[in-house]
This record gives structure tokens, C-alpha cells and sequence, in this order.
């Protein structure tokens, strides 16, 4: 299976879940009442209506049911949905290497139609080389077996054929120069690694940014954080923070704007892609 068939299920979840939510609140009933209807608690909906959970069709029924959806057309449609939204991600073979909260993120950043990043402590995974990804997981993997190491790190080469693939997302990054500098693995594999930034760099779906040292405080002073969009109007941008144990998903409107916003201005503080390409030239001739 793709990464483009199998991420397709994600936003079917997504879109199946925003569905049931314009349904119940059209009907003026509560998560909790739902919830109660299915035998789940109100985070279970919660979570369904956000598509973080995969769909059993007798809840599904059940929902429509309470939501009062009658006709036999439209329950077909939805539940149609719903299956089509159960099928196994190409990254569900990962599993046994992968935090719980991780196969979610996956999912929605092969799904979105625009990735935007900010990274601070090292290389974006989508644009690290081998080496540097092998050298980044053995260092967060320090129990882990090599056998879990080397998986590891082809789950990430297998994320980046998405950049490089025929519907590939605008990808916009921007790099602080701290993950330029703090070294993983030895000289060669930096080496490797600004190289690989420069030429990807020159693809027409990446935007790829430094903010330097020499700027000072900036808007990405929380740390790292991912925004992803979808090309379906029905779903709203998602922000991605990843933490030591777990990680945040944040949908609510005035939380999106504000890393929005933030990324807008590290944007527009960092120098330009092409200048930011001279100065990945220069940090590879002192290395």
C-alpha cells in the first residue's frame, strides 16, 4: 500500500469525525449524551470526532441513529466512510518501534497538502540523510537494540519519499542554526547532512530557511512546532508538539493562529531561502 492511499484513510477519519460533529451539534446533544449512547466516555467522541481513533461501524450506527439520520443513502455513505477510514496505515508495521502518540502525526503529515516547521534541536526528520537520522535515533535510543535503531530510521526514509513523490506537499522549514551546529554523528556525516540541505533546498515544493544566531530573540521562542494543512476545506490546520512522553494535537482556532502567526514571522525574520543557502555553503566549507 502507498503512503498516498494509506494517509488517505487518516483524512477520512478526519472527515468522518468533523461529519459526526456538525451532526450532533445540529441535533443540540452533548459529547457526554453521545458517549452514553455508544458505552464510551466523552473523550472517546472526543477523540472520534477529531479523528484520532479508528470507527466501528455499530457505533457509527448508533451515532447516526441518535443524530437522527433516517435516510438509507446517507447512513450507506457514512458508513462507507467509515470503513474505508479503518484501513491500516503503510507505517503500522513500525509500531513496535514507535511512541503510542506517533502513528497519528505520520498519518496527518502524509495527508496535508502544506507542512510548516520550525526546528531547533536538530534537522527536521524529512530532511535528515541516513546517517544523520541513524546517529539522531541511536542518541534518543540508547536501550533500543540496533535491529530497532535501523527500523527506526528506514521509517523515516520511507517519510521522506512523500517530499520527493509526484503529489508532494509544500514543505516550509525553518532550521535554527543551533540544529546546524550541535553535531550528530562525526564530521562527515554533517558534512553530508548541510550538503543534502543544500540540494534539497533547491526543490520548487521546499522553502527552507536558517534563522541565525545573530538575530537574537525570536517568535519561536517556545521551540519546535509543526503546523500541517489539508487541501480538504472540511479540515482545519493542525498543530504538532512533541514532547518527551507524549505529544499535543491542537485544532482550536485561536491556538492555530498563534503558531501561525509565529511561523509567519520567523518567516519573515530569516533570511530568504537563497540567503539562507549561501550561509548552509558557508557552515560546510568551515566544517
Amino acid at each position: 500500500m502507498g503512503a498516498g492511499e494509506s494517509s488517505g484513510s487518516v483524512v477520512r477519519r478526519m472527515l468522518l469525525g468533523s461529519h459526526l460533529r456538525r451532526l450532533r451539534e445540529g441535533q443540540g446533544i452533548t459529547r457526554e449524551k453521545a458517549g452514553y449512547s455508544i458505552r464510551a466516555s466523552e473523550s472517546k467522541i472526543s477523540r472520534m470526532e477529531l479523528g484520532r481513533v479508528s470507527f466501528k461501524t455499530r457505533d457509527v450506527e448508533d451515532l447516526l441513529t441518535l443524530y437522527g439520520v433516517t435516510d438509507e443513502k446517507e447512513r450507506a455513505s457514512l458508513l462507507s466512510l467509515a470503513k474505508e477510514a479503518n484501513v491500516a496505515g503503510w507505517w503500522h508495521s513500525y509500531s513496535d518501534v514507535l511512541p503510542s502518540w506517533f502513528p497519528t502525526y505520520v498519518g496527518l503529515e502524509g495527508a496535508a497538502h502544506l507542512i510548516r516547521a520550525y526546528e531547533v534541536q536538530f534537522v527536521h526528520g524529512l530532511l535528515q540523510t541516513e546517517a544523520y537520522a541513524h546517529a539522531v535515533v541511536s542518541r534518543g535510543m540508547k536501550e533500543g537494540d540496533e535491529a530497532d535503531v535501523e527500523r527506526r530510521v528506514a521509517l523515516r526514509l520511507e517519510r521522506q519519499k512523500y517530499l520527493v513523490s509526484e503529489h508532494a506537499p509544500q514543505f516550509h522549514c525553518v532550521l535554527d542554526e543551533a540544529a546546524l551546529r550541535r553535531p550528530y554523528g562525526g564530521r562527515g556525516v554533517m558534512r553530508g547532512q548541510l550538503q543534502h540541505l543544500i540540494d534539497i533546498s533547491e526543490r520548487p515544493n521546499v522553502r527552507l530557511q536558517v534563522m541565525p544566531f545573530g538575530f537574537g530573540g525570536h517568535s519561536g521562542e517556545s521551540g519546535a512546532f509543526t503546523v500541517l494543512s489539508f487541501a480538504e476545506s472540511d479540515l482545519s490546520d493542525v498543530v504538532y508538539l512533541e514532547q518527551l512522553t507524549s505529544a499535543l494535537y491542537l485544532d482550536k482556532r485561536e491556538d492555530v493562529t498563534q503558531y501561525e502567526r509565529a511561523m509567519t514571522q520567523l518567516q519573515a525574520d530569516s533570511p530568504s531561502p537563497e540567503e539562507s543557502r549561501d550561509l548552509l555553503r558557508g557552515l560546510l566549507q568551515l566544517s
